[in-house]
């Protein structure tokens, strides 16, 4: 199966702000990370957004890196944005997440929009809920361990 990289661990306790690379924190089961203003009893308790497409805002001459858009996970390596809905990942030695969602809407736009005249997290970012709990760092392997069988090599 793939696997990546988890490059930042970012939490934040509002909404609506940057989050902040913590290095490492808890993903506690059917919430979130400890402490973030995202978890919660709903499908987008983790945000997941690959350095890859930051890297796109880089080049458009943004001042940004892990954690502006607001992502818990930055990751290398992975390509999130095409991946199925379904998809579980490994984050670190115990956490289990599943994709319930690719790209959002945003109703009002964003700082990022106005800097750039575009944001990524809309449509390359992707939102996970926490089947099993544990403790996640940067440096961590993030590995699919199971997809859809539709989207598994060799299915149709």
């Amino acid at each position: 199966m793939q696997k990546g990289e988890v490059l930042a661990v970012c939490t934040s306790l509002n909404k609506g702000e940057r989050k902040k690379d913590v290095k490492s924190a808890s993903l506690i089961e059917n919430f979130g990370f400890r402490g973030d203003a995202h978890g919660g009893d709903w499908h987008r308790q983790v945000s997941l957004l690959a350095i890859e497409s930051i890297d796109k805002m880089r080049a458009a001459g943004l001042d940004v890196g892990p954690g502006d858009f607001a992502e818990n996970l930055t990751t290398r390596g992975l390509d999130l944005c095409h991946l199925p809905v379904g998809t579980r990942f490994r984050v670190g030695q115990n956490a289990l997440l599943e994709l319930t969602q690719i790209g959002k809407i945003c109703h009002e736009r964003c700082a990022i929009y106005y800097q750039a005249g575009d944001c990524v997290m809309p449509k390359e970012g992707i939102f996970a809920k926490v089947l099993k709990g544990g403790e996640v760092s940067t440096g961590d392997v993030i590995e699919i361990v199971s997809m859809p069988e539709e989207k598994m090599e060799g299915g149709q």
